[in-house]
């Protein structure tokens, strides 16, 4: 089981005017489904347990809530759960590309959205796998590409998620511990806006600043 720690440091919170609000990306609720795991995580529940223990005013969830692309009984049943558990807390999804036919569930809530992208206070959310959005906006906020980066010590190499800053736009790592990430370079050819991005800057989960990266 993984503790509250571990997911408060892969998620975000910031203030706007909706209060208190919570950003996390990439859950994909259901990987063991697709990942050939014959062990049940129960990633969900611990992840519903810290969105509730936090108890921000407002929940965006920037896409890919769920693994698999189709909607089958079983990832129904784990989605329903999930969205019962947070039920006390207004939530966002922002579509990601895993997150076909997430409406057939998600309309069952009278506390969730489904939005393709999301604008608050000149801020914009989304998941990042789409074009920008034709809005005004002075900073952004997506997934997609679980970015993460290898560390090479002393001749030892460990891969660490990482937070991604690319001028206005702020990549989150996925919240999900089980799914390790993509090497930054490779992961931010993925987001259509960004491909094209000769460096970003690399921050740890726990705020430290890792410096700025050449990609080319």
């Amino acid at each position: 089981m993984h503790s509250f720690k571990d997911f408060e440091s892969l998620s975000l919170e910031i203030e706007t005017s909706r209060g208190r609000t919570l950003l996390i990306a990439d859950p994909h609720i259901g990987f063991e489904l697709s990942r050939g795991l014959r062990v049940r995580t129960r990633f969900e529940e611990q992840l519903a347990g810290f969105i509730s223990e936090t108890d921000p005013d407002l929940l965006i969830i920037l896409g890919d809530l769920k693994e698999p692309i189709g909607m089958s009984f079983t990832v129904k049943r784990l989605l329903m759960g999930f969205f019962s558990d947070i039920r006390e807390i207004p939530t966002i999804v922002t579509k990601g590309n895993h997150d076909g036919r997430i409406e057939e569930v998600a309309g069952k809530f009278p506390h969730v959205e489904v939005t393709d992208h999301l604008l608050v206070d000149d801020r914009l959310f989304l998941h990042g796998h789409t074009g920008l959005p034709g809005v005004e906006f002075e900073e952004a906020y997506l997934g997609h590409i679980h970015p993460a980066y290898t560390l090479k010590r002393g001749g030892v190499s460990r891969k660490i998620k990482v937070f991604v800053r690319s001028g206005k736009f702020l990549i989150l790592p996925t919240i999900n511990p089980f799914i390790e990430g993509f090497n930054v370079g490779d992961g931010i050819r993925m987001v259509p806006f960004l491909k094209g991005v000769g460096s970003v800057e690399l921050f740890l989960p726990e705020g430290i600043y890792l410096g700025r990266v050449n990609l080319r």
